[in-house]
């Protein structure tokens, strides 16, 4: 909704320029003007506002100077423009979606590709970076875990991948793109003490992994 909204106002602020700049001949002048009524009164269907009765030529009606009948039969020519384009709009998401599938399916398998440039997170002692996809609305994983092990000066341990921490999740099918939502998981485990403030060495245990940090982000495509 907010980014049908905000295109409909950048189309709508660009034609207010044209006809403010007074260059316009009289008939493309008309025109633009029917496509700024036409663009409003569609926005304001969507936003589920009041439908603003207009003429022919796009000016508000006045109810003062205008009889009922006419308001009424103007109120239905406008109601009626207004669900043929909502079909329209509908119909042309249904044609993308179609096709969309299709595409898919024609497709035997897709591939993701994570480049992990740094990992800013205070953690104070080794950590484990795991990088998986995960299905939010059937809450399970649907990829294994990329493994990234990272040191605690903030560098990854094996100091020659460091710049070159590539990973593919591969043979993703139609099946996993026809998901209605798909989201990377990263999760932080830390590997060391029980607490970091166990500063005596005589009960000083190390090794241990625990639960971290963790971050989602959803993907599109």
């Amino acid at each position: 909704m907010f980014c049908s909204v905000r295109h409909m106002i950048y189309d709508l602020i660009e034609w207010r320029s044209q006809i403010l700049s007074g260059t316009l001949p009289q008939d493309e002048l008309k025109e633009l003007k029917k496509k700024v009524t036409a663009k409003i009164d569609y926005g304001n269907r969507i936003l589920d506002l009041d439908l603003v009765v207009r003429d022919e030529d796009g000016n508000i009606l006045d109810p003062e100077q205008t009889s009922t009948i006419s308001l009424f039969r103007a109120h239905e020519i406008a109601s009626k423009q207004v669900e043929e384009r909502l079909q329209e709009e509908k119909s042309q998401k249904q044609n993308i979606d179609i096709n969309r599938q299709a595409k898919f399916a024609a497709t035997p398998s897709f591939a993701l590709f994570v480049n992990l440039k740094n990992v800013v997170c205070k953690i104070g002692e080794d950590a484990e970076v795991l990088m998986s996809l995960y299905d939010p609305l059937e809450s399970k994983f649907i990829s294994e875990n990329y493994l990234v092990r990272w040191s605690s000066c903030g560098l990854p341990k094996d100091i020659d991948r460091l710049h070159n921490l590539r990973a593919v999740f591969t043979d993703l099918g139609s099946k996993d793109l026809k998901r209605e939502k798909i989201s990377f998981v990263c999760q932080i485990v830390r590997v060391g003490r029980m607490e970091l403030r166990d500063n005596n060495t005589r009960k000083l245990t190390s090794g241990l992994r625990r639960p971290f940090g963790v971050a989602g982000n959803s993907l599109c495509y």
